[in-house]
């Protein structure tokens, strides 16, 4: 249990950890690819260091120090591991490295905590075996534990549905390129978090491999591209910027965080929009952005490209003048937490009104009063109501430890906003 201590003020300058999803992608293109790779700034947390280790028992050579990496690639050849590969609840690595050990010879077994073994993946498992992949379920169907009797991509085409999660389509578009044949993707219905797919495309553009596609529906990878090893440096990770551009928010102050790049490609950018129609000021810089916060109201938001910002706008939302209406956010459900029930559970207790959907949320701002968070061991529950306590006094947040998993430093930093 942790208390938060308010501060009511701030004026704060944040230096933020590399990008979560940008970390993963370039673990694994390295890892693919031919020659070595320095990576710089890239984030030392639970979920990243699991695919680390997973790409290590497929005997890739990686040496962490710090913020920084060196991978050796092996040219997309990938060796079957002798025990069992642990992804905790690391739905990215599980879903992104379930496309990679088909690559390689042998059999796998992908698995991880008790919710993982609740989070979805028939989707991606029906899309691989077209391709001529072995994949299946261990237990339950379409859940991991995960088995792959692998002999490499054969190619051709396949469909995929990806109303679940964005991430099985980028497994198979990293994959893709050492294929035996060319590989032909076709998405079937809704793809949430579509900028996510984006970053994937970038990142293979950035090693030196090119994607056809058509409207995000039809995707084309020519066999016998490969990744090139190089010299990568890992932008800020503006899932945990936002925190800190909430606590300008809130507290009607100035925070500016670094290293932000305006441009990028993260989805996560959107928030600074967002923030401004809420009635915040926002500055960008050469390599930092600023947050001045001001009265806040409530908005209307379609948030399906930004599910990891939800806890956080919820928690904004809750100290604005009048309703917010968050949209298209049904894939919540299947996250770490069942986060659309959790924010509304939670918000509850801290006396606002909440409408829950079983696609969105209604939030109507009021006057939030202190409460024991309630975390269901999901790190942006945690993250996202810790910013709350900064303005009101007893709120205290269950399992502080789950931050592990993607910002292992948020404490330490938040306590220096004071």
């Amino acid at each position: 249990m942790k208390e938060i201590v308010p501060i009511f003020k701030v004026d704060a300058k944040v230096c933020v950890p590399g990008s979560k999803s940008l970390t993963h992608r370039a673990f694994i293109v390295a890892a693919l690819g031919s020659g070595e790779s320095h990576l710089k700034n890239i984030l030392y947390a639970e979920d990243t260091m699991l695919t680390a280790s997973a790409l290590r028992q497929m005997g890739i050579d990686i040496k962490i120090d710090g913020k920084t990496a060196s991978i050796i690639g092996r040219s997309g050849k990938i060796s079957a591991p002798k025990d069992e590969i642990y992804l905790g609840n690391s739905g990215t690595s599980m879903r992104l490295l379930t496309a990679i050990c088909s690559l390689g010879r042998g059999r796998f077994v992908l698995t991880g905590d008790s919710r993982m073994r609740e989070r979805p993946i028939g989707d991606l498992l029906d899309a691989l075996r077209p391709l001529g992949v072995n994949a299946y379920s261990i237990e339950k169907n379409g859940f991991p534990p995960v088995l792959i009797e692998a002999k490499g991509i054969d190619g051709g085409r396949t469909k995929i549905k990806t109303s679940v999660s964005s991430q099985f389509l980028s497994g198979l578009l990293l994959a893709s390129p050492y294929a035996k044949n060319d590989v032909a993707i076709e998405v079937i219905g809704h793809l949430p978090s579509r900028p996510y797919v984006d970053l994937t495309l970038k990142v293979m553009e950035d090693f030196g491999v090119n994607v056809d596609y058509k409207d995000y529906r039809y995707f084309f990878i020519s066999s016998g591209q490969v990744y090139r090893a190089r010299d990568y440096t890992i932008e800020g990770d503006l899932s945990s910027a936002s925190y800190f551009f909430a606590a300008a928010a809130i507290l009607k102050g100035k925070v500016s965080v670094f290293p932000i790049d305006i441009n990028s490609k993260q989805p996560d950018i959107g928030l600074l929009k967002i923030l401004e129609e809420m009635g915040c000021k926002v500055i960008a810089g050469r390599d930092e952005v600023t947050v001045i916060g001001g009265d806040l109201r409530g908005i209307s938001i379609d948030m399906n490209a930004m599910p990891d910002l939800v806890p956080t706008l919820s928690v904004v939302a809750a100290f604005a003048k009048g309703d917010t209406i968050i949209k298209n956010i049904s894939h919540l459900r299947k996250k770490e937490s069942d986060r659309i029930s959790a924010i509304a559970n939670e918000l509850r207790k801290m006396n606002i009104k909440v409408e829950e959907r079983e696609d969105g949320l209604i939030i109507r701002g009021g006057d939030p009063k202190g409460a024991t968070v309630e975390t269901y061991n999901d790190h942006r529950i945690a993250m996202g109501f810790a910013i709350a306590g900064l303005k009101i006094p007893g709120v205290k947040i269950t399992n502080p430890a789950c931050v592990k998993k993607s910002f292992p430093e948020f404490w330490e930093i938040l306590e220096g906003l004071g």
